[in-house]
C-alpha cells in the first residue's frame, strides 16, 4: 500500500509540471514495472505448470494445443489492440488531469470494445471444426484441438473485459491491482486444471492414501480451466477498474456508453494499426507452424514447450514495456516532453539489462526448463536446442518489445507496425522455409533468433531518431 501511494504521489508529479530527480524518475518506473513483471512471471510459472499437466498426457496432448496456440494468440492480439486504442487515450488524458474526459473514454470503450469481440466470437465458432486441418494437424491431433480452440473462443468476451479493465488501470498508474488480480487467475488455472484434466485418483502422502477428486477431460479440461479462471478474473478487474478506480470509477457521474465518432476514430488511429499488426504477425507464426508441422508431433509438441518456456525470459520486457506505456503517455498527456526521452531511455536500459540476464540463465537452464514439462527425450532435446538458439537474442528482443511500448505510449503505432510486419514477414519467414527443411526444428528457431536481432536493431534506431516524439508534439 505505501508502495502505490509513493507511485501516486510521483506519477502527480508528472502531471503538475513538478521537477523530478533522476532517483525518483527511476524509483517511480521501477514501482510500475516490478507488478507487472511479478504478474508475468507468475503467469509464465503458472504456464510451465500446465504445459507440464498437459505434457503428462503425451505428445499428442501438447501437440493439439501447440498447433491452434498461434491462432489463439491471433485473436487475443486483436482483443488486446483494440483495449489500447482507447486505454492509451485515457492515459494521455489523466496526464492533462482531465479525470472526466477519461472516464468519458472509458465508458465509451466498454461499448465499442464488447462489440468487437462479439463479432470476434462468431468469426471463431464459424472456423472451430476446419482450423486443424488448415494448419496441417495429423488425424491424432484434429479433434482435441478443435475442441479447445472452441472453448477458448466462448472466453472472448471474458477476456475483453480483462484487457480492456487491466489496461486502463494500468494506464491510471495503477500496477498492482492488474498484477495481483493475474496472478491470482493463474492460481486459479492451475487449481481448475488440475481437478479438470486427470480423473480422479489416489495419492500417497506421509503415509496416508488420499483420493484426488478429478473429472478426467484431458486437453478438453485445460480449456475448461482457463475458461472458468477467465471469467472470475474478467469479473473482478472490471469492479476495480468501474467501481473502485479514483481516476476510473464510473458511479462518480453520469455519462453516455454511446461511442462518438472522436473518440472512436481517435481508438481506431491508435489501435487499428496494433490490431493489422497481430493479425499479420500471427499469420507469421500460423505459416511458422505449418513450416514446422511436417517435421512430426514430437516437432511440434517440443516448438510449442520451447515457445513457453522461452516466455519467462521476454514476459519481464513486456512488464518494462507496460510500464514505458503508461510513463511515456502521462508525460506526453501532460506535455512533459524532457521526461518522455528520461522514460524512455530508464525503462529501455532496465528492459535489456534484464533480458539480457535471463537469456544467459536460459542457456544453461535449458534442458531443466524442458524437464519440467514434457517426460518425452525427443521432445526435451529438441526444445533444449531451440532454447539455446534463441537466448542470444534475447537483448534485441526486450529492446523491440520496450520500444514498442514506449511507442504505443505515445500513440504512435502505425511505423512500428509496419516495422513489425516486415522484420517477421521478410526475414523469421524467409529463413525459416529455407532452413527448416535443411535443418529441421533448429533451422526455424535459428530464423527466429536472427529475426528478433533485426527487429530490435531498427526499433532501436527509430527510437533514437525520434520522430514519434516529433509527431505527438506537432
Amino acid at each position: 500500500m505505501l508502495k502505490r501511494k509513493e507511485s501516486n504521489m510521483l506519477l502527480a508529479m508528472i502531471r503538475n509540471g513538478q521537477s523530478m530527480t533522476l532517483r525518483q524518475q527511476v524509483t517511480l518506473t521501477l514501482l510500475l514495472s516490478l507488478p507487472s513483471m511479478l504478474a508475468q512471471i507468475t503467469h509464465i510459472l503458472m504456464q510451465y505448470i500446465d504445459a507440464s499437466m498437459v505434457g503428462g498426457l503425451g505428445a499428442q496432448a501438447t501437440a493439439s494445443i501447440g498447433l491452434v496456440s498461434t491462432t489463439i494468440w491471433l485473436f487475443g492480439g486483436m482483443v488486446s489492440a483494440s483495449s489500447s486504442g482507447f486505454s492509451v487515450q485515457v492515459a494521455h488524458s489523466i496526464g492533462a488531469n482531465d479525470m472526466s474526459k477519461a472516464r468519458d473514454v472509458f465508458r465509451q470503450s466498454i461499448t465499442a470494445t464488447m462489440f468487437f469481440s462479439l463479432m470476434l466470437a462468431t468469426i471463431g465458432l464459424s472456423i472451430t471444426s476446419s482450423l486443424p486441418r488448415w494448419l496441417g494437424g495429423g488425424d491424432d491431433i484434429v479433434a482435441d484441438a478443435s475442441r479447445y480452440f472452441f472453448i477458448f473462443i466462448l472466453c472472448l468476451p471474458a477476456l475483453q473485459i480483462d484487457h480492456l479493465c487491466a489496461s486502463m488501470l494500468r494506464c491510471s498508474g495503477n500496477m498492482y491491482i492488474p498484477s495481483m488480480l493475474n496472478i491470482m487467475m493463474c492460481v486459479l488455472d492451475v487449481i481448475f486444471n488440475f481437478l479438470f484434466i486427470f480423473p480422479t485418483r489416489d495419492v500417497s502422502l506421509m503415509g496416508m492414501q488420499l483420493s484426488i477428486p478429478g473429472a478426467g477431460l484431458g486437453v478438453v479440461g485445460a480449456a475448461l480451466g482457463t475458461a472458468v479462471a477467465e471469467w472470475i478474473t474478467a469479473l473482478l478487474m472490471a469492479y476495480f477498474a468501474i467501481v473502485r478506480s479514483p481516476e476510473l470509477s464510473l458511479t462518480k457521474e453520469k455519462g453516455s456508453f454511446r461511442p462518438t465518432s472522436r473518440i472512436v476514430k481517435r481508438a481506431l488511429h491508435i489501435g487499428l494499426p496494433m490490431g493489422c499488426q497481430h493479425i499479420i504477425m500471427c499469420g507469421a507464426q500460423i505459416t511458422s507452424t505449418i513450416i514446422v508441422a511436417p517435421l512430426g508431433t514430437f516437432a511440434i509438441a517440443a516448438n510449442s514447450l520451447a515457445v513457453t518456456a522461452e516466455s519467462i525470459c521476454y514476459m519481464p520486457g513486456y512488464g518494462i514495456g507496460e510500464a514505458a506505456t503508461t510513463l511515456v503517455g502521462q508525460s506526453i498527456g501532460a506535455s512533459r516532453h524532457d521526461l518522455t526521452w528520461r522514460f524512455s531511455k530508464i525503462t529501455l536500459a532496465l528492459g535489456m539489462g534484464i533480458m539480457t540476464f535471463m537469456g544467459i540463465v536460459m542457456y544453461f537452464a535449458a534442458p531443466y526448463m524442458m524437464a519440467v514439462m514434457t517426460p518425452v527425450e525427443e521432445v526435451r532435446h529438441l526444445g533444449t536446442m531451440a532454447l539455446r538458439i534463441e537466448a542470444f537474442a534475447e537483448p534485441m528482443f526486450a529492446a523491440s518489445i520496450v520500444c514498442y511500448g514506449i511507442f504505443v505510449g505515445a500513440g504512435d503505432t502505425l511505423i512500428p507496425a509496419v516495422m513489425n510486419l516486415s522484420s517477421i514477414w521478410l526475414v523469421r519467414i524467409s529463413l525459416a522455409a529455407i532452413l527448416t527443411p535443411r535443418l529441421g526444428l533448429n533451422g526455424a528457431w535459428i530464423a527466429m533468433c536472427v529475426e528478433l536481432c533485426v527487429r530490435g536493431a531498427i526499433f532501436l534506431v527509430r527510437l533514437k531518431r525520434g520522430k514519434w516524439v516529433t509527431k505527438v508534439s506537432s
